[in-house]
């Protein structure tokens, strides 16, 4: 063979080579990649020629399944309750994919699961049609309900949690949306639909108990009240200085309290009565003496600094790092970069609640087969301690004190002693404040922990007020969860 021969032979066999790598790189190495691209149509096809399982609340009621239709994918997505759950479900789009706890929770729902595989091959043998398994969720009906009808017309979120067990009881986001517009097998009408929602006010796509983090304002004070309490070297009734304004150190600006007077007597006050009243500049004083290090700390023991799945996925709140001496008088009433979702406040206050520790917020109680066989059913996970025992019980004492004849005297329940803490955060520049209620009842026995965020003031706008908008809220979400059955052998 001559040499052009040969080295055409060479490049002809480097080429065949070529092909076979490429063809099994993209038949083995890639293909569960491939699968799961939300653009694969094929995939969409058989994932929706399947009966996709429903997801329902504990209480039963379904807010997510799928129906039969006569077209290319045989079933349709249908979300019954519309708007109140879709913080919740997110969409199962044919453009898109999944969002929501449709994405988190998708082997069980699809039926792809490896629990379910033997089931699979049941259905093969048997001929019988394959499906997904059934979710049910934490949320129960009348909380979830309270929240919506507590929020109304007004952009914000609510979260409520069980402290002992972190099951999530109520999680709503205002505005909601139709998760049913997304799911349209006619992909021009959803993608209509989708942009639409982009454009529209207050981002509802977004959830706001979720994905968004906001200035807690004087909500953190709780963290702070814990740092202090946790040093040794305060108590409830040590004293602070609460002047009516505090010139922050190695600036010519001043913080100021909310109606411009001292706290206590001269200008002196007690822990209590400080968070009672939330006075602002002994805070920020506290803060000071503190140390930026030891509140970052207290604030990572929440929760702080970390995003977590609950199964959605919950982004990290923030306690800033390398803070000046004003920067972290400010950051000590929650103000200047600190950020938080309400799911971490509602944490805050169910870890209180708890005796200190932290547990693992949990959106799923169990999933189960079509047979009703078990499949999963998370149970209680604690993510760690953030107080002592003896913290959390002082910190209690002071929460109540705040709802009996403090800022947060509009969640009172008679009959019921509620722990809570008003906030209400400085915005944007010439936007209404954000008002924040976070709580616990009852005080001695808790079984529910609730954050209340109310964007930019709501309806009240520039006169709004943690106590005066987003407590009344929490007030019925408490009333709510307390009055409902238990569930634990719901659905």
């Amino acid at each position: 063979m001559n040499a052009p021969l040969r080295r055409l032979a060479v490049v002809v066999t480097a080429m065949f080579t070529a092909l076979m790598v490429a063809a099994t790189w993209v038949q083995y190495v890639d293909a569960g990649q491939l699968r799961a691209d939300a653009r694969n149509s094929r995939t969409l096809y058989d994932q929706l020629g399947r009966e996709r399982g429903p997801i329902t609340t504990a209480d039963g009621t379904v807010i997510a399944r799928s129906v039969p239709v006569d077209d290319r994918y045989r079933f349709q997505r249908e979300y019954p309750q519309g708007a109140l759950y879709s913080a919740v479900t997110g969409t199962y789009s044919v453009t898109t994919g999944p969002s929501g706890l449709e994405r988190a929770e998708d082997d069980y729902l699809s039926g792809t699961s490896d629990k379910l595989f033997y089931r699979r091959i049941s259905d093969l043998l048997t001929g019988a049609e394959p499906g997904g398994a059934v979710v049910e969720t934490t949320l129960r009906d009348a909380v979830q309900q309270a929240a919506a009808d507590g929020l109304g017309d007004q952009q914000g979120a609510v979260v409520a949690l069980d402290p002992r067990t972190g099951e999530v009881l109520a999680l709503y986001s205002s505005p909601g949306w139709d998760p049913g517009q997304l799911a349209d097998h006619d992909t021009a009408a959803a993608a209509q639909a989708r942009a639409s929602l982009t454009d529209a006010t207050g981002n509802p796509l977004v959830s706001k108990a979720t994905a968004q983090t906001y200035p807690p304002g004087s909500t953190f004070k709780i963290i702070t009240t814990a740092a202090a309490l946790e040093s040794g070297q305060y108590g409830a009734d040590s004293l602070l200085d609460g002047p009516a304004e505090l010139e922050l150190p190695q600036t010519s600006s001043t913080l100021s309290n909310d109606d411009g007077r001292p706290c206590g007597t001269d200008g002196r006050t007690t822990l209590a009565d400080a968070l009672r009243v939330s006075c602002n500049t002994a805070y920020a004083n506290l803060g000071l003496a503190l140390g930026q290090d030891a509140l970052r700390e207290q604030a990572q023991a929440f929760g702080f600094d970390a995003a977590l799945d609950v199964p959605t996925r919950v982004a990290a709140s923030r306690f800033p790092a390398d803070l000046n001496p004003p920067q972290l008088a400010q950051s000590s009433i929650g103000q200047f970069d600190v950020a938080a979702t309400p799911m971490q406040m509602a944490m805050v206050a169910a870890a209180i609640a708890n005796g200190g520790v932290v547990m693992q917020p949990n959106l799923v109680r169990t999933v189960r087969g079509r047979d009703l066989e078990v499949l999963d059913a998370p149970g209680p996970t604690e993510r760690g301690r953030a107080v002592s025992e003896q913290t959390a019980s002082t910190l209690t004492a002071m929460m109540e004190g705040v709802v009996q004849s403090g800022t947060g005297r509009r969640a009172q329940i008679p009959g019921v002693s509620v722990a809570g803490k008003t906030g209400t955060a400085q915005n944007r520049a010439g936007a209404a404040p954000h008002a924040w209620f976070t709580a616990f009842a009852p005080a001695d026995d808790p079984q529910v922990a609730v954050a209340v965020f109310v964007e930019s003031g709501g309806s009240a706008a520039q006169e709004a007020s943690g106590g005066s908008v987003a407590a009344p809220i929490a007030r019925s979400v408490i009333q709510a969860a307390l009055a409902a059955p238990d569930a634990g052998s719901a659905g």
